[in-house]
């Protein structure tokens, strides 16, 4: 195995924990990893890649740029500690996340942006994307309905992320934005899983 492959796959190995591990039922913050947050930018895909690659990574980071919208309200906004904390390790995690996927589109010289959000979403497979009139009514609905409105909106949200994810499962072929596609599938399930709980409490 040549150099540079082993040098992408150790970053990867020790930087997804540390992407997703905000992500699931635990919002514990955990122990300092190995490598910094900052080296996300160096875990390289390789040039191995089609087209699924491409519109997974492009659709999730539309998905994320909305749902870190949705997570600064609910961190401003939510009453109960553990909505607070879901939010803000949102924040944290999905900052991270959009850093590793932008680079990886830069690598390989694809955009970054969809043209067309909700088309694209419904053609490849995904559910059409939040509405963002929907993102814009969490800042003026009544306190006493706020966690309720967030949780159905976010819970839906995520679950468009694990569409996203089963489809490049499914149909990609970059070893590493799979990879990337299992933890995020495993962990929005689990967010998923812990809002239901939340909503239900």
């Amino acid at each position: 195995m040549a150099a540079a492959v082993k040098r992408r796959l150790i970053f990867a190995a020790a930087a997804f924990p540390l992407l997703l591990g905000a992500c699931g039922t635990d919002v514990t913050p955990a122990p300092t990893p190995a490598v910094s947050v900052t080296n996300v930018s160096e875990i390289t895909a390789g040039a191995t890649y089609n087209d699924t690659d491409v519109m997974f990574l492009q659709m999730l980071i539309d998905n994320q740029e909305q749902g870190q919208q949705m997570a600064r309200i609910a961190a401003e906004r939510a009453t109960r500690p553990e909505i607070v904390a879901l939010a803000e390790a949102v924040q944290v995690t999905q900052a991270d996340e959009l850093k590793l996927m932008k680079s990886w589109l830069d690598e390989w010289n694809r955009p970054t942006v969809l043209d067309k959000r909700v088309s694209l979403h419904a053609d490849h497979g995904g559910m059409p994307s939040t509405g963002d009139e929907e993102i814009a009514s969490l800042k003026t609905i009544k306190k006493a309905q706020f966690e309720t409105a967030f949780l159905n909106l976010f819970l839906a949200h995520q679950h468009n992320a694990v569409e996203f994810a089963q489809l490049e499962l499914d149909k990609g072929t970059n070893t590493l934005s799979k990879s990337f596609a299992e933890r995020v599938k495993q962990s929005r399930t689990d967010q998923v899983q812990q809002m239901l709980k939340l909503l239900a409490g």
